[in-house]
């Protein structure tokens, strides 16, 4: 399958509305309801997501499918919630990882490995790699709904010239970038960090730089010599505070909203200068902003001096979100007819259009951001999961604390990796 960008989506926006969330059980008509909830809430992604629906729909008499559509914070809220009061949806999304696995190892989420091999011409069409963060003992628990998603460096490329800045390579070059930026009164990052994980980002990569991945990886795992009070944590929290000390960021980060703009406003405004974040943000700034989407361009981030990490290694996901199928709805196999039309050959373009990639062989890409973003993922020896989606709930959410003091200088690098050694050990042990 060969998958190009040929026009826009726009003809689809017509009619999308916000479902409201509506209970598993068939309507009083005699219809019956799949509910499918998502964290999408761009109104040309959604055109997309109602697009499968419609399609659906039209070869499924008698059933009606009830999309909602919840910003992203929010979403991971109200899921949680509704699962722990039987009242998730029949279809839901995730990023897989380690909240996944947790809905899973309760029996909430069915096994899609037997639906894959009745569909095996369907199922060879993904990437192998990007089934990874769905695995659970050998077996499938979701596809990949949205696009391949790196977090790479956007940058305003008028700023760049006017102040004849080249895309720095080393952390060292970024932070001479950084010390520039402020000598001509632009923020150097745009951070919206209210919600903790966004600022994660920057921990990540520079623990990925310093150490490479095994580092987390045996910690995470508890293996044998694995910390999170090994010197590559402490070492990464470090540079981040040093990053903060410089003026890194635009004033009032760790108190804005991300679901709201409040970094890409920045960007717009010429307040700042780049933005770390996941090429998603392509679309939403394309999607919010077209005339600024002309100005933008994106580096990887930069090698540490001295570091074991390959700087070639990415952060972010094969798959973006991932959809899956509560094992509770009454209506299993439509409900994986329905996950299919979401991740068929049409979906995949639409969402090209709209500038993701699913993961599926043969795709060719012509716009030169997400061309881009793909020969960043096929050099990358690594893509590590989010840390907040690798890792057990209750330890991402001690990642996600711990890094959002540390980029407020109200913790040290020392007392972050031991409290979050603490909390891997204390988990380890129930």
């Amino acid at each position: 399958m060969q998958l190009t960008i040929k026009g826009r989506i726009t003809s689809l926006l017509c009619g999308v509305a916000m479902a409201s969330l509506l209970p598993m059980s068939a309507s009083a008509d005699d219809t019956k309801v799949i509910t499918s909830w998502d964290l999408q809430t761009q109104e040309r992604t959604v055109a997309t997501i109602r697009d499968a629906a419609d399609r659906f729909e039209a070869t499924h008499s008698g059933f009606k499918v009830e999309d909602s559509h919840i910003a992203n914070d929010a979403y991971k809220t109200k899921l949680k919630i509704a699962f722990g009061a039987n009242e998730a949806p029949c279809v839901f999304t995730s990023w897989g990882g380690g909240p996944l696995r947790e809905y899973i190892k309760a029996g909430s989420v069915t096994n899609l490995t037997p639906y894959l091999e009745k569909n095996k011409d369907f199922a060879d069409r993904f990437l192998p790699a990007s089934f990874s963060p769905v695995k659970y003992n050998g077996d499938i628990y979701g596809l990949p709904v949205m696009g391949t998603s790196v977090a790479v460096i956007i940058y305003n490329k008028e700023i760049f010239e006017k102040l004849g800045i080249e895309t720095p390579k080393t952390w060292s070059e970024l932070m001479d970038v950084v010390k520039l930026l402020n000598e001509n009164k632009i923020a150097p990052f745009a951070l919206a960090n209210k919600a903790k994980w966004p600022g994660s980002m920057f921990f990540v990569y520079l623990a990925d730089r310093i150490g490479g991945p095994e580092v987390f990886q045996k910690a995470a795992d508890r293996e044998p010599g694995g910390s999170f009070e090994d010197p590559t944590f402490i070492k990464a929290g470090e540079l981040l505070q040093d990053l903060v000390k410089a003026g890194g960021f635009a004033r009032g980060y760790n108190g804005l909203d991300y679901d709201i703009g409040g970094s890409r406003r920045l960007l717009y405004s010429g307040r700042a200068a780049m933005e770390l974040m996941g090429s998603w943000e392509f679309g939403s700034i394309e999607n919010e902003n077209p005339e600024f989407a002309k100005k933008i361009s994106f580096f990887t981030f930069p090698a540490v001096e001295g570091g074991k990490g390959d700087p070639n290694n990415s952060i972010g996901t094969m798959g973006d979100n991932y959809i899956s199928i509560n094992s509770a709805c009454p209506y299993q196999d439509e409900a994986f007819d329905l996950l299919m039309y979401q991740t068929d050959d049409k979906a995949a373009q639409l969402k090209l259009e709209d500038n993701k990639i699913l993961p599926v062989k043969g795709v060719k890409v012509e716009d030169p951001y997400l061309s881009g973003v793909m020969e960043a993922v096929a050099k990358a020896p690594s893509i590590q999961l989010w840390y907040d989606q690798e890792l057990p709930p209750a330890l991402a959410e001690v990642h996600k604390d711990t890094t959002q003091q540390l980029l407020g200088l109200s913790i040290t690098p020392e007392e972050a990796a031991a409290k979050m050694e603490a909390a891997a050990k204390d988990l380890a042990s129930k």
